[in-house]
């Protein structure tokens, strides 16, 4: 089933078409009028270049007027295997066609509403019949039958004629044409930009990007470049000043060489306050290097093992070490904000 955009809208036209499996682009006068266009032969010739196939309007009162349009538009450059001329139907308009058939130009009758004159369209050769469903549906037709029925009159008469399924609202339009075997649907950006939107599949992809981070990334991949030390005789002030600059939830405590001794955090800091008032603030790191080492682990492991130790350790924050110096620090608010920790 061949795909079309429905648009004159350049920017969302370049978008959509860098999809790489558009058919083409159909225009209507009603679509330039609404963007605010005032060059039309000029918007013509600009989208000409910017999509595979181009419909676009051939107005006349006569089918001679419909051909001399067609033929107007041609010479301004246009390549007649890639225009289709879209004519309204009615008895100029099916006399037109077959003229521009005869010529070997492509047409789409359109406007069409009836079985009847999507049969005239098919006899005069039509390359499109291109029946308006929302419009219909808006007047209370059973649209989608109608459709349905030009289908199968091109298959048991065997027109060389496309079926279009046209004036799409929503997404529920698209599945109908894709139910009912039309050739071709032409779709808005708005609408055609989330057809392959799904809560669920949005959920599974989520999953397997989470599962696939687990199994392939490592902590240095991750780790904020951020790496907040202060020595055993810093003052608390000084650390929490070293904490507020790098936005850190907590510090990691080192000796004069550089080795790990402990770690100070925010929690820390709130139980100190809680006990003993602001005599905390005379306090230094030594004061809350405890007998427990604090939790690390290796900047090349994976984060899965990081999850792991999250969940068995409880704690907020681990210190990454590298060849047994602290090189940075994770946060577990950081693995939940990657889905990383339900």
């Amino acid at each position: 089933m061949e795909l079309y955009l429905d648009s004159v809208d350049f920017k969302e036209i370049e978008e959509a078409f860098k999809l790489g499996f558009l058919t083409g682009l159909t225009t209507t006068p009603t679509f330039m009028h609404k963007q605010g266009i005032k060059d039309i032969d000029g918007a013509i010739v600009k989208l000409s270049t910017m999509v595979p196939i181009l419909q676009i309007e051939a107005l006349g009162d006569t089918a001679e007027q419909i051909l001399a349009e067609a033929e107007r538009q041609l010479a301004l450059g246009l390549d007649p295997k890639k225009t289709v001329f879209k004519i309204p139907v009615s008895n100029e308009g099916v006399r037109a066609c077959k003229m521009l058939r005869d010529k070997g130009y492509m047409v789409n009758i359109h406007l069409v509403y009836t079985l009847a004159q999507a049969y005239m369209a098919m006899a005069a050769g039509a390359t499109y019949v291109c029946p308006l469903v929302g419009r219909w549906q808006d007047q209370g037709h059973d649209a989608v039958a109608l459709i349905q029925q030009c289908v199968e009159t091109v298959k048991k008469y065997n027109y060389n004629t496309k079926i279009m399924f046209s004036s799409v609202r929503n997404a529920e339009h698209v599945r109908n044409a894709i139910a009912v075997g039309v050739h071709t649907v032409t779709v808005p950006w708005s609408i055609m930009k989330n057809l392959t939107n799904n809560h669920f599949t949005t959920i599974g992809t989520q999953q397997f990007i989470r599962d696939t981070d687990l199994m392939t990334v490592r902590v240095k991949d991750i780790m904020s470049s951020n790496n907040p030390l202060v020595k055993t005789n810093t003052k608390v002030f000084d650390a929490l000043t070293l904490m507020t600059d790098s936005g850190a939830g907590a510090v990691s405590i080192v000796d004069e060489a550089g080795q790990l001794k402990g770690i100070f955090t925010d929690g820390d800091l709130r139980r100190s306050l809680k006990a003993e008032g602001q005599a905390t603030l005379d306090k230094t790191m030594q004061d809350f290097i405890s007998g427990t080492a604090p939790h690390t682990i290796q900047d090349t492991d994976l984060l899965y093992d990081v999850v792991n130790v999250f969940k068995q350790t409880q704690v907020d924050n681990l210190i990454v070490l590298s060849a047994g110096k602290p090189v940075g620090m994770v946060d577990v608010q950081d693995f939940m904000k990657r889905n990383l920790i339900g």
